[in-house]
């Protein structure tokens, strides 16, 4: 299959490119930099520079590339801009679905998240509604994002992907990530989540396991899909193996959370076949100690 990748070079499609090229698709990938491209290239895919917000260069290159699909993995996030990564989930994508449409193409997967489901009790699943009663500055995240995933509809064919929290190489919960230097107190790390060990529940995927999902879901009919892991918990829980694995020292617990704070459950993922090879966050944290 051919298969055009929005935002290739990302902590997901850095993954995800050689995963499809090894399942024997032909990919095109797009980086905002030349120094992208070349890495694109270097995987033995085609590799062209495009930026989602200029919509006529990106309807070129699409067009140009004839996919079959279209994978977008598209964010904003090295300068934790809320604001900025707002615009891309909600021009970029309008642009990239425009593109596919004039290219054709009816089958698309996007990235988005499952912490924006309405307040409730218990991990949440893909039929509980978006967050209509958020407050700012979420009620401008889930706006974002229903205007993403609302756009990708309009494909016939449209995967969308809401996963945890990522976490491994190239994240923010990377041992060289936001995170970590946050933690330690370095004030100047740009972080938008939250530090505080309390009952807030979070949903974690391995960034291995979300490009692995994406994969997988050009097989997938279209509709919403959690890609979490199998353990939900409390950040009083994780927060202190996250720390103990990045080697920075993890705040005292406190009580209390936000009524959305309830993660994420996978059960339709695992219906589907997707199998995490990192199925909860305990072994997939110990293991970023041995990771160079």
């Amino acid at each position: 299959m051919r298969v055009f990748v929005a935002g290739a070079t990302g902590a997901v499609g850095n993954l995800l490119v050689p995963m499809l090229l090894a399942a024997g698709h032909e990919v095109t990938g797009t980086s905002r930099s030349l120094a992208g491209v070349e890495r694109i290239r270097s995987f033995g895919a085609t590799g062209v520079q495009a930026d989602a917000l200029h919509a006529e260069k990106l309807r070129h290159v699409v067009c140009a590339a004839a996919p079959e699909a279209v994978i977008h993995q598209l964010t904003d996030l090295s300068g934790a801009d809320g604001a900025a990564n707002g615009r891309v989930r909600r021009d970029g994508t309008r642009n990239l679905v425009d593109a596919a449409k004039a290219a054709g193409v009816d089958q698309i997967v996007v990235q988005s998240i499952s912490w924006t489901y309405a307040p409730g009790e218990g991990p949440a699943e893909e039929a509980v509604p978006l967050d209509s009663t958020a407050a700012q500055p979420r009620a401008a995240m889930v706006a974002a994002v229903r205007a993403l995933e609302e756009t990708a509809a309009e494909v016939e064919t449209a995967v969308v992907l809401r996963y945890g929290l990522l976490y491994g190489p190239g994240t923010w919960y990377a041992p060289d990530g936001a995170f970590a230097a946050a933690l330690a107190g370095d004030r100047t790390a740009r972080f938008l989540g939250s530090t505080v060990a309390n009952d807030a529940v979070s949903s974690f995927v391995h960034v291995a396991d979300a490009a692995g999902a994406a994969l997988a879901a050009l097989g997938w009919p279209g509709g919403p899909v959690n890609i979490v892991d199998d353990e939900p918990a409390p950040a009083r829980e994780w927060l202190p193996e996250l720390a103990k694995a990045l080697g920075v020292p993890a705040p005292g617990p406190v009580p209390g959370r936000q009524e959305w704070e309830r993660g994420a459950s996978n059960a339709l993922a695992r219906s589907r076949g997707w199998q995490p090879e990192w199925p909860t966050w305990r072994t997939g944290f110990a293991a970023q100690r041995d990771i160079p």
